[in-house]
């Protein structure tokens, strides 16, 4: 129940006090937060923020793909006239999925597979995006896939890789 200030003598002190605490609980917890920030002398403290400047130099040097990167990437690999060996380039590590794209490209000799790339979120050297799959079969909207900017290209990742070569039935082993 809340009762009018006028008829309750001291309730602007406790009033006051509650705010007073408050602050002083809040201020008390920024200092200790600010110094629990605050860098150790040991090595390992030096060698983390080395390696986070490094890092951040190397995701801002990569720059932001575009869907028509992505799609002319995954086009690209889904191409039966295209040899294995070149498509492996398309893809991180691609070396040791060879046999998985021949056996793609022996499935698509006849097949058209299409790509619309839609939603891209880039967080450094590593790119998310939600692809439609076209085939003859129908379109699969939104299926997810993951690139990397390596070698200073953008490439299907492995995970990305093996979504495309499961649909053309020439699934990776793990």
């Amino acid at each position: 129940m809340l009762l009018p200030t006028g008829r309750t003598p001291g309730i602007h002190n406790v009033s006051r006090t509650l705010r007073v605490s408050v602050a002083t609980a809040a201020a008390a917890l920024a200092v200790t937060a600010t110094l629990a920030g605050c860098g150790s002398d040991d090595k390992t403290s030096t060698e983390s923020s080395t390696t986070s400047a490094a890092s951040t130099s190397a995701a801002a040097a990569a720059p932001a793909p575009t869907a028509d990167t992505l799609q002319g990437l995954l086009t690209a690999f889904a191409d039966p006239a295209k040899p294995a060996a070149d498509k492996a380039k398309l893809v991180v590590d691609g070396d040791k999925r060879i046999s998985n794209i021949e056996t793609m490209n022996q499935g698509l000799a006849n097949y058209q597979v299409g790509f619309q790339v839609g939603e891209i979120k880039t967080e450094g050297t590593k790119a998310d995006a939600k692809v439609g799959v076209t085939s003859p079969h129908g379109t699969m909207p939104d299926v997810p896939m993951t690139f990397a900017y390596t070698d200073g290209s953008w490439k299907l990742s492995d995970a990305g890789a093996c979504t495309i070569l499961g649909m053309a039935r020439a699934a990776c082993q793990p």
